[in-house]
């Protein structure tokens, strides 16, 4: 089993950072690529007409490495998950009496695109509401998989629920949308660098991650898988390297129509970032060195006392087959102020997020069960203090 990795992070030992959900750590040798790319923009006469192709290449490789897809010309260069989002939209002919479905409370990044096709096109957005009560993972999925019909133009979903964690049953709602013949459309970024995601099995039309949370990137850059249903499509922008011979700089004034194949075409501008790109790299080469599955199962032995001791005080979660290991939500009893909860969090340096109505714990491999303990001991604190 894997042990702490605390040690590849530059986490002070007195913070309890249990957050990565929110935005990870910067690895140090991520921190260190950062450093290594500005330098050599400092110094431009090294950078080659080939350094265009090559990093972008190479994270290409490796996010196609991490999801088990064999085709690296499949993955594009994004700047956000809205970015990929809207290629899709883009790219979807949408038809009055079509409907889109979504899962409620779904991250904005995949909901605002749908309301404005709705809006636009006038489709119905069909979002799928949660059980009233937990646990509501099961019958969450079967909501979502019972709202997908023959009029179903796109599937928008995660693996899992931001606020709380709750596991959706990819495999399941894409063989669905597919009966359909729904585009299936999922946002990974909270869990494709800390859960496997096999595209092989879950088949999605479009994969669309951001690198900054649990593929331990920087910010502003991103990953997207985009399948067979968008190898013809119109990009977001037009730009020189999405075109054709672009590599030989001196004939790029000889304009080409044909776009590179694959998913090259759907690469942001100036996506051959010479700073942002190195460090992708070396994220997505550290994620690449563990077993995502013993991610889990670590993530999971420094939180199981957790759970007894916080349903001992009245909160609620998700049942263990139905949440994940790295990011779960704490729903606390009624009697408790959970912004009181936040502020006393903050003050003994334990770094989670309130989304919704849940405290959303997010724990990695730089945590260990100190991070746990000190979060166990406030809530019980606050428990006692809520109830007088």
């Amino acid at each position: 089993m894997l042990t702490p990795q605390k040690h590849l992070f530059s986490l002070p030992d007195n913070l309890h950072y249990l957050n990565c959900a929110y935005m990870s750590p910067t690895p140090k040798r991520v921190a260190e690529a950062g450093v290594a790319g500005i330098a050599r923009k400092e110094l431009p006469s090294q950078i080659h007409s080939e350094d265009f192709f090559t990093d972008s290449n190479r994270a290409r490789e490796l996010f196609a490495r991490l999801v088990n897809l064999g085709d690296p010309q499949r993955i594009a260069i994004i700047p956000a998950v809205s970015y990929g989002m809207a290629v899709v939209a883009r790219n979807t002919r949408f038809e009055q009496g079509q409907n889109i479905v979504v899962t409620q409370n779904q991250f904005p990044s995949n909901v605002y695109a749908w309301r404005e096709a709705a809006r636009r096109y006038g489709v119905t957005l069909r979002t799928v509401k949660a059980p009233d009560s937990l646990p509501r993972g099961e019958e969450w999925n079967a909501r979502v998989i019972e709202a997908i019909d023959r009029n179903t133009i796109i599937v928008a979903s995660a693996p899992v629920h931001w606020t709380d964690g709750t596991r959706f049953d990819l495999e399941a709602i894409g063989a669905r949308a597919r009966d359909c013949d729904a585009a299936f459309i999922v946002d990974g970024t909270q869990a494709v660098g800390a859960m496997p995601f096999d595209l092989e099995k879950v088949k999605p039309d479009a994969l669309i991650c951001a690198a900054y949370k649990w593929l331990l990137g920087p910010y502003s850059i991103g990953v997207a898988y985009f399948g067979p249903r968008y190898d013809d499509g119109v990009p977001l922008e037009d730009d020189t390297f999405k075109r054709v011979g672009s590599e030989n700089f001196r004939e790029v004034m000889n304009y080409q129509d044909r776009y590179r194949p694959g998913a090259v075409r759907y690469d942001s501008g100036e996506r051959a970032n010479f700073i942002l790109t190195p460090m992708l790299i070396a994220a997505l080469e550290q994620v690449l060195r563990w077993d995502l599955d013993e991610v889990q199962t670590y993530c999971r032995s420094i939180t199981t006392e957790l759970f007894t001791e916080v349903a001992s005080v009245g909160f609620g979660f998700e049942d263990e087959a139905w949440r994940g290991a790295h990011l779960f939500g704490l729903h606390p009893p009624s009697h408790i102020d959970i912004e009181a909860v936040s502020a006393r969090l903050r003050e003994r340096s334990v770094f989670v997020s309130l989304r919704g109505a849940a405290i959303r714990v997010s724990p990695h491999l730089y945590n260990d069960t100190a991070d746990v303990t000190a979060l166990v001991e406030v809530l019980r604190a606050e428990s006692r203090v809520g109830s007088r």
